[in-house]
């Protein structure tokens, strides 16, 4: 199945390179600039490393490293040098990548944004990240939903950021939408080292799909981000694993995403995510598909509330020295000020 990381590749396979970056340190343009021209180093490293690469996973923050600096001067654009590098490095090797930016929004915060380009430098998914790890990231929350991409042999590609994984509704929304690889892109420090391992391998499995799961790697001087390069495959199994912490390392494996959908086709005991819509069909006809979960049916009333609502004290950013927010979502910085 694994091929040797890759080296074999089968005629269904598709080669996913993670990339363990060296945690950065970007306070200035000059610096931006400087780690924007290192991630497209890595590109072109990738591609001598693995001939059989189809797509590159760079994990979140790699250019802007883990300072939560949202300084208008650093922030990246659409149609900004940075993106632009990005694009033109995955037509110069020929190769698929995954991408994190910091993106302006004049309206409001910033946004933590991913990206898949493909090899002709066309943007083949644009992501917002739904979940900011708070209180400690100061991001606009996400506005895009979870879009999925064909890549490469047809696959289909859809991509979460960090903290989006300890929730199991953002991977079963990108199985739901058809995702048969699912991408998570993370900053994340040792502290996390466990949770980051099973919630993983229980996306995986709970939804038959392939996950690809990569965070920052090394120390910055304050900060030491885990690496932790994971491949896990559809019944849960990790294919690939950087538990070395070396930095700059790509941890590369093949997935079969034909296999992901024969198992979702195939498969009656434990397939996930048609059962959760179907319950107990060898009971009733098609299955019970009423929606019995009480926290789905406020949240989309708008009425979500805990038990112990009034109870919970980190509430807004000032405990990591960020300013208690005026706006309400969807408000612009200016509609508040008015």
């Amino acid at each position: 199945m694994n091929g040797l990381g890759g080296l074999n590749k089968s005629d269904n396979g598709v080669v996913i390179g993670l990339v363990q970056l060296q945690l950065p340190v970007t306070v200035t343009p000059a610096d931006l600039a400087r780690q924007t021209a290192r991630v497209v180093e890595l590109v072109a490293k990738a591609r001598r490393n693995m001939a059989t690469m189809d797509l590159v996973v760079f994990p979140e923050y790699m250019l802007h490293g883990l300072s939560m600096d949202t300084n208008p001067a650093i922030m990246c654009r659409m149609d900004g040098p940075e993106v632009a590098a990005l694009k033109q490095a995955c037509i110069d090797n020929a190769i698929w990548g995954c991408f994190s930016i910091m993106e302006h929004n004049p309206g409001g915060n910033p946004y933590n944004t991913g990206l898949i380009i493909d090899d002709k430098g066309e943007v083949q998914l644009y992501y917002r990240k739904m979940h900011p790890w708070v209180p400690v990231e100061p991001w606009e929350p996400g506005n895009t939903g979870i879009p999925i991409c064909t890549g490469p042999k047809g696959a289909k590609i859809g991509l979460i950021i960090c903290h989006d994984g300890m929730f199991p509704e953002m991977a079963h929304e990108a199985a739901y939408k058809g995702a048969e690889i699912m991408i998570r892109t993370a900053g994340y420090t040792a502290p996390i080292r466990q949770s980051w391992r099973f919630t993983n391998q229980s996306n995986s499995f709970c939804n038959l799909m392939v996950t690809a799961n990569v965070c920052m790697c090394g120390s910055d001087g304050t900060f030491d981000s885990m690496g932790e390069g994971m491949i896990v495959n559809f019944d849960g199994s990790v294919i690939a694993h950087g538990t070395s912490g070396r930095v700059d390392e790509i941890i590369t494996a093949e997935v079969r995403p034909d296999l992901v959908r024969e198992a979702r086709a195939g498969w009656g005991v434990e397939n996930n995510p048609y059962q959760f819509g179907h319950r107990g069909y060898v009971a009733v006809k098609g299955g019970a598909q009423d929606c019995p979960y009480t926290y789905m049916t406020d949240l989309a009333a708008g009425a979500y509330r805990l038990p112990w609502e009034d109870t919970v004290r980190v509430t807004d950013g000032t405990s990591c020295g960020f300013p208690a927010p005026t706006r309400l979502f969807g408000e612009t910085t200016q509609e508040a000020a008015e």
